[in-house]
């Protein structure tokens, strides 16, 4: 070390040498990160943002509206429906990354919403919350150059949940004067909550058999106490043959085994009720990526995502 640095003591030479490393490593860093951040961040701003769906709303019944950007507008454009996770209790409207971009560009318009989260209202409340936002978009779309008659619901995580459930028991949106006519498909991305009561029990069976504590705010805890909530607030209750359901893509992580056990068990109550579904498990991807990637050029989920919806709007 003193034939190398022969003016340098072994502390000033660690000193150096990591400051050496820490600057190779901002050198390299920002490419890797921007490609990284530009799945996570959108890269489309909202046409309008924060638009108000109630009377006298609360600070996060607002929604955002992106539209295309043709010479013209848009007039009579299919929308696109979207509703974000974040277990019920984060996540906003804004954390739509590549989608707006991705389907503004194919002549879509795309709407982002926010909803009110657990725990400051329940999770009935939180379910009319996005039914109201899906009301307001059939009422006042053809203002912004969307097509009312052609609406498709997506969402991921919790929002897979909330536009299953959307799309399946016809009450919230009934409420809202919105016919399943005008669902014209839903999306649910890598959801594990179609099914509530079979996810309590496989969640909680699990850290009992390896001796570990229970969730103190889990599914059981979000979707309320009493079992008949579970039942309500699944998915699959609500499936049955001449209701109208919409066609659905259930996309989910191939290697989960919650995600996939759901998806399995949506994707057989459809089939069973003779409601078009398509499954699609992405490999070797993960609950973020596989929602983060879509609308990416040559993505797989992508590919099918855009098949499912030009099939759906074919119709």
């Amino acid at each position: 070390m003193t034939r190398c640095f022969p003016t340098m003591d072994r502390g000033r030479v660690c000193r150096w040498l990591r400051a050496v490393a820490i600057g190779a490593c901002l050198m390299i860093a920002p490419s890797a990160f921007a490609q990284d951040a530009a799945k996570t961040q959108p890269v489309l701003e909202p046409t309008k943002k924060n638009v108000p769906y109630a009377e006298s709303p609360h600070e996060r019944q607002v929604l955002d509206i992106y539209v295309p950007q043709q010479p013209a507008g848009a007039k009579g454009a299919p929308v696109v429906f979207w509703i974000h996770g974040g277990g019920w209790q984060v996540g906003d409207k804004t954390q739509v990354a590549l989608k707006p971009e991705a389907f503004t560009r194919r002549g879509f318009v795309f709407v982002s919403t926010n909803y009110r989260l657990l725990p400051h209202v329940d999770m009935g409340t939180l379910i009319r919350d996005v039914a109201m936002s899906l009301g307001w978009v059939h009422k006042h779309i053809a203002e912004h150059g969307g097509d009312p008659e052609r609406i498709l619901v997506m969402g991921h995580s919790a929002g897979a949940q909330l536009a299953a459930i959307l799309c399946t028991d016809h009450r919230y949106l009934q409420a809202e004067g919105v016919p399943f006519t005008v669902l014209k498909g839903c999306v649910p991305v890598d959801g594990d909550t179609y099914d509530i009561p079979a996810i309590i029990e496989t969640a909680e069976t699990r850290r009992r058999v390896h001796k570990q504590p229970q969730a103190k705010y889990g599914h059981r805890e979000k979707f309320g106490i009493e079992p008949a909530k579970h039942v309500d607030f699944s998915a699959v209750t609500h499936i049955a043959p001449g209701k109208g359901i919409p066609p659905f893509l259930i996309v989910y992580v191939n290697s989960h085994p919650d995600t996939s056990a759901q998806a399995d068990r949506l994707g057989s109550a459809l089939r069973e009720a003779k409601v078009p579904v398509t499954m699609y498990g992405g490999k070797e991807t993960n609950h973020s990526k596989i929602n983060d990637d879509l609308g990416l050029s040559g993505d797989p989920g992508t590919i099918a995502l855009y098949a499912f919806v030009d099939q759906c709007l074919a119709k």
